[in-house]
């Protein structure tokens, strides 16, 4: 019997100015497991995408539709499936547990059935899934990710950082990704877009080279982070309480409602001090303190015998 356990970090996209180009994998993963059975489809889960019903036991399962794609692309397919999945990544936070799940599913098939897909070519179909090209290259690759995704274009880069730390705080906010996407203008004023332009690069200096006096400064952002930020209440006192805490940059994880704070110390009291600001003004809130991931996506193969042997 074929087993594949794949383990795969979150990712914490756009680093302010970075809208849909940056994403920095953080050390708190899921893992996907897949077995071939002789019949049918089976699933279970553990962690976040257990509680409340909200992750679909049947094909419409992202792991099971990310798996899918990969037997249709080696045209080799298993006789039944069995998914075991464990989610530690927060549900629709901007963290990237959707992203987590695709790019479980398609690693875990690519060797289930021996498919011998690059992560490049795993990259590629996991953009085709889910269309966000930035948070996969973080997940598959570890580090920072720089990425350019339009069309049938699709570039990335992916650099190392220095070891860091990011406190992230995960306000109880129902926010959608629909809603993410429909609050942000279809034109920007130019002079947004050029302080944007300038502001990414920076901030992949900052990221790169540790440094904590350019970070205040480069993690700014003109193009989703002002639109988006009216989606979460709290947020201004959050931001502010981190700061004052010690944080050198809080931008948006994602499209939200989590919050990222990167710092050179204190992370914990900075965790602390976005937590009660937004329990302060009535929303429930929980805390992590994470290590930036540099391994991305692990893949681990094992054959035993028949089932049940």
């Amino acid at each position: 019997m074929r087993k594949v356990s794949v383990s795969v970090p979150c990712a914490l996209a756009n680093l302010g100015p970075g809208l849909e180009c940056l994403a920095l994998a953080l050390s708190l993963r899921s893992t996907v497991e897949l077995w071939e059975i002789s019949q049918g489809l089976e699933i279970d889960l553990e962690g976040e995408a257990a509680e409340g019903g909200r992750v679909p036991l049947d094909s419409t399962n992202l792991v099971v539709r990310a798996a899918e794609a990969v037997f249709e692309k080696a045209v080799r397919r298993p006789t039944g499936l069995r998914v075991h999945a464990v989610n530690a990544i927060p549900l629709a936070a901007g963290l990237g547990a959707s992203t987590a799940a695709v790019v479980g599913g398609l690693a875990a098939a690519n060797a289930l059935v021996d498919a011998r897909l690059t992560r490049d070519e795993i990259w590629r179909l996991a953009y085709d899934l889910e269309g966000q090209a930035h948070t996969a290259a973080a997940a598959l690759f570890g580090g920072l990710a720089l990425v350019s995704a339009q069309a049938q274009e699709l570039v990335r880069r992916s650099l190392a950082v220095p070891p860091m730390k990011v406190a992230v705080a995960v306000p109880a906010v129902a926010l959608s990704a629909a809603e993410a996407r429909e609050v942000l203008p279809e034109t920007v004023p130019l002079k947004d877009a050029i302080f944007n332009l300038g502001h990414v690069l920076l901030t992949v200096q900052a990221l790169t080279a540790g440094d904590f006096e350019l970070l205040p400064w480069a993690a700014t952002d003109r193009l989703h982070q002002p639109y988006r930020q009216k989606l979460i209440p709290g947020f201004e006192a959050a931001v502010a309480e981190a700061r004052r805490a010690g944080a050198k940059a809080v931008s948006i994880a994602g499209k939200g409602p989590a919050l990222a704070a990167l710092a050179p110390d204190k992370h914990d009291d900075i965790a602390s001090a976005m937590k009660k600001a937004f329990e302060a003004g009535g929303t429930p809130c929980r805390t992590l303190v994470l290590p930036v991931d540099r391994q991305g996506v692990q893949v681990q193969l094992s054959i035993t015998g028949p089932a049940g042997v």
